[in-house]
């Protein structure tokens, strides 16, 4: 019982330093962007072009950090091998590409930040556009204030597909690429931009990568029984455009099968097919836009007679919002 009195007494408090609320200021940190991110471990790359692996901080919590984020980085931030910085904080991202993962969840997944321009890539065939995937991702371009690019590959297989030119009516940039086409018209486009490749699997985005890029990404191919692309790609990551100027990146994502907009509300959607707006304007207040009075009814088939194209648009816009998204 001595001995125990006798410990009590002498045993050092638990704490021995007062608490502070002060944090460091981290004055040293140095600003980086973000190539590739993966199982914790981010790889960043200096201003003077030094590749530096780090893992985030602590104090920054649940946030995540993406592929096109501007973080400042504290540590060793020399790239030497071995070597670990820290992130301890993230820039205000400028614009982001998030797509929920379908439609029937609320579950948002952030694929990259910081983005100027959003290249559409599909196929003419093998496999065959799907034009509700190209009408989604225009609708996160739009909402974004991202500047959207189509690329139609493969036209060596097929003529390019006619509804090209209605998203060329709405002011949407789209070029048309063959195995050897010269791809200077779209280099020029890239160059001096951050840039995103996204598209289905199989319709040639690490192919144009490779080709734009210092890059050797795996090419695949398309899946006969299913008519689907096979995965090269299982995460984002950014790339150098070579033969151009300082800050010129090409993302390279996974192949997207499935580009959920239940993140955005539907008024947003709406707006987003801004050759439609003055017709929706012009709807009874509260319009769903797929009711027997909507004006886009008659702007399609103006006395009765349907306009394929005009069809074609309003089609897009009402099978967006039919998909739940509120």
């Amino acid at each position: 019982e001595f001995r125990r009195v006798l410990f009590r007494s002498i045993r050092p408090s638990r704490r021995t330093k007062p608490r502070t609320k002060d944090r460091p200021t981290h004055e040293d940190a140095v600003s980086a962007f973000v190539i590739t991110v993966d199982r914790g471990r981010t790889t960043c790359v200096l201003d003077d072009g030094t590749e530096v692996i780090a893992m985030k901080a602590r104090e920054l919590g649940p946030k995540s950090v993406v592929v096109g984020d501007r973080v400042r980085l504290v540590g060793d931030t020399t790239g030497s091998d071995g070597s670990l910085a820290r992130i301890i904080g993230i820039e205000e991202r400028r614009t982001v590409l998030v797509r929920t993962v379908d439609d029937a969840a609320q579950f948002e997944r952030t694929i990259a930040a910081n983005i100027d321009q959003l290249v559409i890539v599909a196929a003419t065939a093998n496999p065959e556009p799907r034009r509700g995937l190209i009408d989604r991702f225009l609708v996160s371009a739009f909402v974004e204030g991202i500047d959207p690019i189509i690329v139609i590959t493969k036209c060596d297989l097929a003529a390019a597909p006619e509804f090209l030119s209605e998203y060329e009516s709405i002011g949407v940039r789209t070029l048309t690429t063959t195995k050897d086409s010269d791809l200077r018209s779209l280099h020029s486009l890239l160059n001096g931009k951050v840039s995103v490749l996204v598209g289905h699997s199989g319709v040639g985005k690490s192919t144009l990568l490779n080709r734009l890029t210092e890059a050797e990404r795996e090419t695949g191919d398309v899946n006969d029984v299913t008519g689907r692309g096979r995965h090269t790609s299982s995460s984002a990551y950014a790339v150098p455009l070579k033969n151009s100027t300082k800050n010129s990146w090409l993302i390279d994502t996974p192949g997207i099968r499935a580009f959920g907009l239940s993140h955005i509300d539907s008024s947003r959607i709406v707006a987003a097919f801004d050759d439609l707006l003055e017709i929706t304007n012009s709807c009874m207040t509260n319009c769903s836009h797929n009711e027997a009075d909507c004006a886009l009814n008659e702007w399609m088939a103006p006395n009765g007679v349907e306009i394929p194209e005009r069809v074609a648009r309003v089609t897009s816009l009402r099978n967006l919002l039919a998909a739940g998204l509120e």
